[in-house]
């Protein structure tokens, strides 16, 4: 009797077309017998010790030769500008729609379904649409609504502008999600589920303590973060060139958006409140913050975000616009998940060796004092 082979291993054509469902995620293991040029992917592998070496040398070479800090403080000057420019230049035709998450975060799901009730979620970083819409489109939930936001006006726009913007079920608006307020028409504690698709990446690390913050208020108790964003060693870290370096694995790209690649403990940091707690002194006059250990940075424009911003030594002060009760290092989040998603690809004609590397979590909003979901 001949072995059935798995969908997700059989060159069949019928297996091997451009699927727009995800369902074979994750289920392709690369194992010693295995030749990793048989297929154009594989999920799960972890970079070789010949691979770190590689990635270890492309970082020192990053560092240097870093941005200069004229280019520094230009780009983080006005971040909003430089994503203007992406989305005037990149449309909606340049993502792919999302259609992946509800399998990734089954919260969504739950939250679509017919009879499930008024429900409110809130998309950060929103760009032209690629999450909201397909969750607007297979949504079944006649009371749901679905607020989307992002800091590039060009971005909100094209949102608006689409055919398939119904302001019945999705609301569009520009929000950073850094800034000392939150999105126009939502109070605090009245969104079910936030979205985070790429966008914590594109913060300043002194922007995460308020970020945090700013999620937290808007969270109704026992509220969930959906989390997805770039890890440490990617592809597109490895990749970077001259001149683009500005701090420890914060770079900008070639057409001026800034990137962070995250490590798996420090979000778990970021997110559970510890970075703060532990890091973070808070003078109650001046409502100012000391930051030690990992901020390091400088003087720009883009410090106005979260207040003045000097350098001394290797800590950061700034002072943090304090809008609720809430501070940010009082702002905490059970981690309900928290894994790093490897991928190899493989382009087989150049014999090539390519690893994206991908952080993705679940964070629902605790009480600080007693540490557990606030339900």
């Amino acid at each position: 009797m001949s072995k059935t082979i798995p969908a997700h291993r059989s060159h069949d054509p019928v297996n091997n077309l451009k699927r727009s469902d995800p369902f074979q995620f994750g289920s392709r293991y690369l194992l010693p017998e295995d030749d990793p040029f048989e297929f154009n992917a594989w999920d799960h592998v972890e970079p070789s010790s010949e691979d770190l070496d590689h990635f270890a040398s492309q970082l020192a070479a990053q560092r240097a030769a870093p941005v200069s800090d004229f280019d520094r403080n230009r780009f983080n000057g006005d971040p909003a500008q430089w994503w203007n420019k992406f989305y005037t230049n990149n449309t909606s035709n340049f993502f792919k729609d999302r259609k992946w998450l509800p399998q990734e975060f089954p919260i969504l799901n739950k939250v679509t379904r017919k009879g499930a009730g008024k429900k409110l979620l809130l998309e950060i970083g929103a760009g032209a649409g690629n999450t909201c819409f397909p969750i607007a489109k297979g949504n079944e939930n006649e009371d749901l609504m679905v607020y989307a936001c992002d800091f590039s006006p060009k971005a909100v726009s094209l949102i608006r502008e689409s055919p398939a913007y119904d302001p019945k079920m999705l609301r569009a608006e520009v929000w950073d999600v850094a800034s000392p307020d939150l999105p126009l028409g939502l109070e605090e504690e009245s969104v079910d589920v936030v979205l985070m698709i790429f966008i914590f990446s594109a913060l300043h690390p002194t922007q995460w303590g308020q970020s945090v913050c700013n999620v937290w208020r808007v969270l109704k108790p026992g509220g969930e973060v959906c989390f997805r964003d770039y890890g440490r060693g990617d592809l597109a870290q490895v990749r970077m060139k001259k001149g683009r370096w500005m701090e420890e694995n914060f770079y900008i790209r070639g057409d001026g958006t800034r990137v962070y690649f995250f490590d798996k403990e420090e979000l778990r940091s970021i997110w559970s409140g510890e970075m703060f707690r532990n890091n973070s002194t808070q003078d109650e006059d001046f409502n100012e913050t000391k930051v030690d250990g990992p901020f390091i940075a400088e003087r720009s424009k883009d410090d106005d975000a979260t207040g003045e911003l000097t350098a001394i030594g290797s800590s950061v002060i700034f002072g943090s616009i304090e809008p609720s009760s809430k501070k940010p290092f009082e702002a905490c989040f059970k981690i309900e998940s928290l894994g790093v998603d490897r991928r190899l690809l493989i382009n087989r004609q150049r014999q090539l060796k390519m690893y994206r590397c991908w952080m993705q979590g679940r964070f629902r909003k605790v009480d600080p004092t007693k540490g557990t979901a606030a339900n």
